[in-house]
């Protein structure tokens, strides 16, 4: 119990980064608003590092960047990018707010796909997951597992 105590300790560091660029960055009129965006970007960064070292050490786990960290950033480049570019198609077509849903859909079915195709999953991961044994039958017959 200690150490959870400890790592939630840890996590205020956070907090304090988010506050402290809250305080900064805000207040500037070119960036505003969205300053309190960066600032919650950076709170879970900051976050999200000190817990995997926190998990590292203790557990001495390993986490591979290249699957932890490299494949999720460009499934989310290829979500981003896919999704933005349906927004700005769609919105010149339809309804803001209805181009705006639709882009949010596809953009959860882009980055599905884009994690399969970049096989972040094992085929062991896959199995695990509820109704594992079809998703991998149909991914083995499409060969990308």
């Amino acid at each position: 119990m200690v150490f959870y105590e400890f790592l939630r300790f840890l996590l205020a560091y956070g907090v304090i980064v988010k506050l402290i660029l809250n305080l900064i960055l805000v207040p500037i009129p070119e960036i505003g608003v969205n300053g309190a965006a960066w600032a919650s970007v950076a709170c879970h960064a900051v976050a999200f590092t000190i817990s995997i070292i926190c998990l590292r050490k203790a557990f001495n786990l390993k986490f591979p960047a290249k699957k932890f960290v490299i494949k999720p950033i460009i499934a989310t480049t290829i979500m981003a990018i896919c999704s933005y570019f349906i927004y700005y198609v769609l919105s010149g077509i339809i309804v803001e707010k209805l181009a705006t849903i639709l882009a949010i859909g596809f953009a959860v079915i882009i980055y599905g796909l884009a994690i399969v195709a970049l096989k972040v999953f094992t085929k062991e991961e896959v199995q695990m997951m509820p109704a594992g044994d079809k998703i991998l039958n149909i991914l083995t017959r499409l060969k990308i597992y």
